[in-house]
Parts: C-alpha cells; structure tokens; sequence
C-alpha cells in the first residue's frame, strides 16, 4: 500500500511539473491585478500544457491590451504571406503612453547627429524591443510571450511601475507567425496524455520542412538586412520607427545543451561593431546570469555563436546603434523530452526564456543612461568614421536593368539609408542620370552602408556560424563604383519611381521586341506564353530600325510576331502593352523584318520558344531553402506556377506533362533513378544545383566529373585533440562570393551584360570544365574569389573550375548548376541564369553538350 501510495505522489509530481499553472514561472513576491485575464482565461490551456497556436496568441494580446489599456497598446504591423496578423504591444507606464507620440520623436532624434546634442536623456525611458521565436519550431519564446505579457500588464507594486517609467517594451510575441502555427499544428497532435519522452517518438521529429521557416521555407533569422519577405519588411517599419535600444532575440538550440546568452565568441564579431558595443552586452550578460542563477539555471557565453552576418535578429542592432542580444534555449521540441542532462520539459524552456526576458528589462532600467548614450555616440561619430574611410561614397545603378536597380535602392531606403540622384554634371559613362543613384558615406547610417557595398578579405578567425560575405551589390548583380575625394551630390532621393514601362513606337502589324536584360523580362514572356502567343528568342545579337532610330539588340531578345499569331493585331498590341506596362519594361515596336546588322527577324536564328512546364522535387532529402527559394523565385517574382513532387508521387506520376525538373541542393535516395534518366534521354529539361550535381553525376543521370580539394591536416604531425574542431571547420565553406567568367552568347547568359557574374557559394561541388569547350559556359577562372573567407586548401579547388555544365543526354538536357543562384531570394545576379536554364535549356545546341572523350 505504501508503494501504491509513493507512486501516487511520484506521478503527480510529475504532472506538476510538465503541466504547470504561473505560479511555476511567475515571481512569487509581486501581486497581480486580478481584473487581468490569464492566459489559460482565453487559451483554454495552461501556459506549456500545449503550445500555443498562433491565433490563440493573437486573442490573448488583444484580450490584453483591451484589459490594461492604460499599460498596453496594440498595433498591427501587417500581414504574413498566409494573412496571419503580425501584432506589437506597447508596454510601458500610463504616464508615458500619454506621451507616447513624444517619447518616439525623442528617440528619433537622439539618433540624428544635427539634434541628438539637444536631447535631454536624463528622463528619458530606454526602448528595448522583445522579439520571439523567429523560427516557428522553437516555441519556447512564443509560450514565455504569454508569461510575460501578463506580468507586464497585471504585475503590482513599486519594482513594475519603476521598470515601466523608465522603459518603453516593443513587444513581438511571434517573428513567424506562419511557422509558429506549422509547428504548433505538428505538436499537440502528436502529445500523449502520458507525456512520450523518447527523443525518437514522432512528436520530435517533423515531416518536411517543419515549421522552422515562413510560408516559402525561408530562415527569417537570416531576412533582417535583404528584407525579401513581407514579415521582415513589416518588422522593420517599426523597427525604425521607434530606433529601440536593446532587441532580444529569443531562440532554442539543441536538446542536449542548456542556455546561451550573448556575449559570443569575441573573435566573430563584425570589425563594424563597436568595441562599447560588447562592452554594453557583456554588462546586460551580469544580469542574465543573476537571474538565471536564482532559478538554478544553467548557461554559458562566448562559445557557437557570433556576430558577424548582419541579417540575424540579434546582430543587425548592432549596426544600427543598438545592442542585439541572442538567447538560446535547449529545445524540449515536443512537450517532454530525454536529454543528456535527463528529462527537459516544456515548461522548463519556457521559464528560462521568461526569466531572461525580466533579467533584460531589469538591466535596461538600471543602464537606461548609459544605453541611451551610447545610441547617440554611434550615431554622432558617424561623421568621424566617414571622414576617416578612404571611399566617400559609392554609385550604383544598371541602365540595363531598372528593376534590379529599383529594388537595390528600396532595400536602402528600407534601412534609413539617403540616396542622392547624380548631379547634373556627372561625367562618368558607366552610369547614367536617369538610372543610376548615389549613396554618401558621410551619413548617420555610414556602417550599415559600408556593410551592404564593403568586400571582405580580412577575418580573425577561420569559424562562422553564418555566411562570411554578403556584397549586396554583387549579390544583385548591379554595377557600382566608390567614390573616393570630394564628391558632388544630387537632388535627395524622397521616394523611389518605378520604371519607366511602354511600348515604344506605338502599336505595330510586324512585331514586336522586348529586352531580356529586365529582371522581370521571364515573367512577361511567361505570361504571354500562357496567353497562347508565339514566341520566339533571338540567338544572335542584330540591330535594327526603331522608334527613334536605330537600335541595337543582343542575344536573348524576344521577338513577338504579329501575323503569326491567332490573335487580330490589336489582341495582339492589348496582350504585349499589358505584360509591357505590369512588369515595366520598355517593348519596341518594329515595321519590318529586315535588320540593319545581325539577323533578319525571320532567320532561323529566332527560335521558338516552348512554355514551360515545371516541376519541383521536394520533400525528404531536400534543402528546403533551397527549394523555397526556386518556389519564391517562380511564385512571387514571376507569377509563374512550379508542381512539387513528392518523391513517392514522382515515381508513380506521368512525367510527360512536365518539360523542366528541377532538383536543388540535397540528397534524392527514394527517387526512380532510371524513370528520371529516361525522362531526360525523351527530351526533358533537367536543372540540378548544389549537391544535387554530385548526386545525378553519381547515378549516372549527367556526366560531370569533379575536383577534389586537398586535406589540411598533415598526417606526419602530432596535433592536439582540442585543434580537431578548429581544423575540420576552417574547412568548410559557409558563404562567399566568386566571379565566373561568362560566355554571353550562351542561352544560359542571355540577358547579362557583364564578363564576370557574381554567385554565391557555400557547398564542396568543384565541377571539373568539360572537355567539349561549348559545354561550360559559367567557370572560374585563376582569382575568382570577390569577398569572403575560404581556406587555401578549397580556394586552389575553385580556381579554374566550371561553375555551370551543360551535358546533352539523349534528346534532354542536364543543366549543372555547382552553386546556389537564387540564394536567400536577394541573390538577384543569378535570377537570370536561372529563368534562362527554365526557358532556354532545351533550345542548347546537342553537339555543345557531349561529352568529348
């Protein structure tokens, strides 16, 4: 009896502590108003009971905000890609949101040098901004959100009312509400009421792609500085409407571990970072540790993680004069789960992430001033920096491409950055007044510029969490300068025009001609494609009589015939101008077929064009970013529609109705190989990046053969144990940017129309050139390293490399792709190869992809 009554107590004890009610995670010295709704009052659950769904989180803030008013405001932000609201409270003190308005432009003005030394901060609340779980699987920030927005609003006494008057919270319950909700969904339906704690029960490990990423599988952890996607750009809106002092990022971590909090690893810090930056967050670390010590917590600082890239939630503060602070938390994943430090709850993590965020807003009232100063030192030295740099600025624009050029200056903008028109009396020829800007160094935001143009070479150390090179101008394939001595500028900037559209010369009864240089030139045909027009594309370049005068045409320009068409001239003329005017190109109408050089328009150089039919691999075994940013590419950018198959349905489905495949970075075990090559050798498009080229390669659906980078590691030579992890990483390749060199008359270049484009690798596929000397049009030549750190060892593997492959199998083609065009979605600079290899692949000459023995 006294057993059943000792296993009794054994199993409610249990159940107290993985299905807690807020007296587990709440102080237990405050007092709470009980007019405040808890959160199990709306959820329906306790707090860590189930993870919560993100439109019960919403109701809980609005329910909120509606029950304190005179503590909390909510706003709307915006919304996800799946029209989830993404909501912010404004918690601060009933006498500073009388004042709310004012408080702002104080701020504002603190980080604008010509009137910050006029700002008293003597009074002046900090701003910290709280933000959780911008991955959606690691829920724990977004469970504490609901701990700490009811202490925030129901807490009584004299430490919340002190904390509140002097600090003003942003409080972002969910950064991906869209991955929030995936992963929630996957959770509770797999929770056991005997709670399941076998790391290899299903609850733990998620069906492809779990719920880390956004509608489109992006990382946006990784979106702070591109800004691609509409959860960051709605982010950012209000990040620099407020210009917050201190932005926690709370996140989780691997199961076997404890708790991470910033400082990282001092090596790893961006140069552009301020050395009173870590001064600062190492101060705010004593408060984490004292607070996570009370509970018995364990942690650790300065080891995994760094501050370099500056698209991470908790390093892009740190060039914006803020202080950006990481939180890691060892993930339950489920709602109990066996660890090496033995059974980690749910509960558990939440609580860390609770107490962390008290122990943040604790150090941000007590270092308020010393915040607050250093803001405006950074922003009031910026003038110091920028007279000390060499480059005073940099112009940027490309006369080809008003898009690209459109959406490079947008970016800066988004991030507060001046752009200037050149000045009338500009000189230079490789950049014109009406399609090109300017962009001062000598600005308050001078190194957050620097870090968007800047290249890099130089790094302390040889280990990166992220990527190690980001040139954004590179990375959006755009012409730009730097501009060194005094320099002229133009009129300022205020708002960006779209370019220019329309067809010039009116309508025709001939035909009509339009660009491929345009990033959106491939939806347009796309579209009229799908309109039932014929198409046909230009494999040399020729020059021909416009409005206007003559004009000169290149490789890949697009030739829509009128009187080939079903359609009457003016159907015709309605279906181009509209496809002309949605994507903003510039159409030119023409009177004859005859050309003044090159080919006549009804050579057999103008090649009809197919439309394209597309489907993607998906599923296990896949990069997901890779394949989220193809599907983004294609569904965003080009309105254009991609099947993704599953391989189990690939290997059951009729593939006829497919002409394009596309297989990124990954693995493909479970897929028919020989259905695959069969498809191919009927005539199909097959379009493999990545790993995915060692892995068709290796199964014997293309031919391309690889180099092999040489060991680091001298094996006559004793090395210490502790050196192994240093070693094996230097190795890897995390990021950096290459040059290729580019045949422009290849299908796959139509549209560039530069010898060198930048791509961006962080994989080991070092393609061998192909012995058929037609068959690599993109290569590496001796130096083709452009910004970013990469070790002696992969650096030789990449000299003289092919960078694409063409291999001609049966009547198909096998377009080997060795490195990621579409990266992060801002890899704009490979748009272009991509769509290319999508509309052109199957018009590539069959002698210019045989192998040569």
């Amino acid at each position: 009896m006294k057993k059943l009554s000792f296993l009794f107590a054994q199993l409610f004890f249990v159940g107290l502590i993985f299905s807690q009610d807020l007296k587990y995670y709440l102080p237990d010295s405050v007092s709470y108003d009980p007019s405040i709704p808890k959160p199990k009052d709306i959820i329906y659950h306790e707090v860590g009971e189930w993870h919560v769904t993100h439109d019960r989180l919403v109701n809980y803030m609005k329910v909120i905000a509606t029950a304190a008013p005179q503590r909390v405001k909510l706003e709307t932000m915006g919304l996800t890609y799946e029209s989830r609201p993404q909501v912010l409270l404004i918690i601060t003190s009933p006498k500073n949101h009388q004042r709310l308005e004012e408080i702002r432009q104080q701020h504002i003005k603190l980080v604008d040098p010509s009137q910050s030394a006029s700002v008293n901060i003597e009074n002046m609340p900090v701003v910290v901004y709280i933000g959780h779980s911008i991955h959606g699987n690691e829920s724990s920030g977004t469970n504490a959100a609901l701990v700490s927005a009811y202490y925030l609003a129901a807490a009584q006494g004299k430490q919340i009312d002190e904390l509140l008057e002097n600090v003003v919270i942003l409080f972002d319950p969910s950064f991906n509400p869209d991955g929030l909700q995936r992963f929630s969904t996957w959770a509770n339906q797999h929770k056991s009421k005997n709670l399941v704690s076998d790391p290899n029960s299903r609850e733990f490990n998620e069906v492809w792609p779990g719920g880390r990423f956004n509608h489109y599988w992006f990382d946006l952890n990784r979106d702070w500085l591109p800004a691609v996607h509409i959860e960051s750009q709605n982010r950012l809106t209000w990040y620099h409407k407020w210009k917050p002092n201190i932005l926690t990022d709370h996140h989780e971590q691997g199961s076997n571990a404890t708790f991470f909090f910033q400082p990282g690893v001092p090596s790893r810090v961006n140069p552009l970072t301020p050395d009173k930056n870590q001064d600062l967050t190492g101060k705010l670390g004593k408060f984490h540790a004292k607070f996570l010590d009370r509970i018995g917590s364990l942690y650790f600082t300065k080891e995994n993680y760094d501050d370099f890239y500056y698209g991470k939630g908790s390093t892009y503060p740190d060039v914006n004069g803020a202080i950006g602070i990481l939180f890691e938390q060892a993930s339950s994943r489920g709602h109990l789960q066996l660890t090496a430090n033995g059974l980690l709850s749910f509960p558990a993590t939440i609580k860390n992430q609770f107490v962390t965020t008290l122990s943040t807003l604790e150090g941000a009232k007590v270092l308020r001033k010393e915040f607050l100063e250093y803001q405006r030192d950074f922003y009031k030295l910026a003038a110091n920096r920028a007279a000390a740099y060499p480059v005073k600025g940099y112009v940027f624009g490309d006369k080809n491409d008003l898009a690209k050029t459109f959406h490079f200056a947008e970016m800066l903008k988004r991030h507060q950055i001046e752009i200037n028109e050149l000045p009338d009396n500009w000189s230079d020829a490789g950049f014109e007044k009406e399609s090109a800007y300017m962009v001062s160094l000598n600005q308050p935001q001078h190194s957050l510029i620097r870090a968007i143009f800047e290249k890099t070479y130089d790094y302390k150390d040889s280990l990166f969490y992220d990527i190690t090179a980001w040139t954004m101008p590179l990375a959006f394939g755009i012409p730009y300068a730097e501009l060194t001595g005094a320099i002229a500028l133009g009129n300022k900037v205020e708002s960006l025009k779209t370019p220019k559209a329309g067809i010039i010369g009116g309508r025709s009864n001939y035909a009509y001609l339009i660009k491929w240089d345009e990033l959106y030139a491939p939806a347009a045909l796309n579209e009229l494609l799908n309109a039932g027009l014929v198409a046909k594309v230009a494999t040399n370049s020729f020059e021909t009589g416009v409005s206007g005068g003559n004009k000169k045409f290149s490789y890949g320009t697009i030739l829509i015939p009128v009187t080939m068409q079903d359609n009457d001239t003016e159907t015709v003329f309605a279906k181009v101008s509209g496809v002309t005017e949605k994507y903003r190109l510039k159409t030119y109408a023409v009177a004859s077929g005859n050309v003044n050089s090159g080919s006549d328009l009804g050579s057999n150089r103008f090649v009809t064009i197919a439309k394209p039919s597309i489907a993607m691999i998906t599923g296990p075994g896949v990069n997901a970013t890779d394949a989220g940013e193809v599907w983004h590419l294609l569904d965003q950018r080009m309105n254009m529609t991609a099947t993704h198959l599953e391989p189990t349905i690939f290997n059951r489905a009729e593939l006829n109705k497919y002409n394009t495949l596309i297989l990124v970075g990954g693995n493909y075990p479970d897929i028919n190989k020989e259905k695959l090559k069969a498809w191919v050798q009927a005539g199909g498009t097959l379009i493999v990046t990545e790993e995915a080229v060692s892995w068709a390669s290796q199964n014997g659906i293309s031919e391309v053969k690889f180099k092999k980078a040489k060991t680091a590691v001298d094996s006559t030579k004793n090395l210490s144990y502790v050196d192994r992890s240093q070693i094996e990483g230097s190795q890897q390749i995390q990021g950096a940017i290459f040059g290729a060199d580019v045949d422009l008359a290849h299908p796959l270049a139509y549209g560039y129309n530069q010898k060198t484009v930048s791509l961006f690798k962080a994989n080991k596929v070092f393609m061998e050139k192909s012995k058929n000397p037609f068959a690599t049009p993109f290569y590496y030549g001796s130096k083709p390293l452009q910004s970013g750190w990469v070790s002696k060892e992969n650096s030789e593997a990449i000299k003289n490399s092919a960078a694409v492959i063409v291999n001609t199998v049966g009547n198909g083609r096998v377009i080997n792709i060795a490195d990621n065009p579409n990266f992060r979605a801002f890899w704009l600079g490979g748009s272009k190869l991509f769509m290319n290899a999508i509309f052109f692949g199957r018009l590539i000459d069959a002698a210019s992809g045989r192998t040569e023995e």
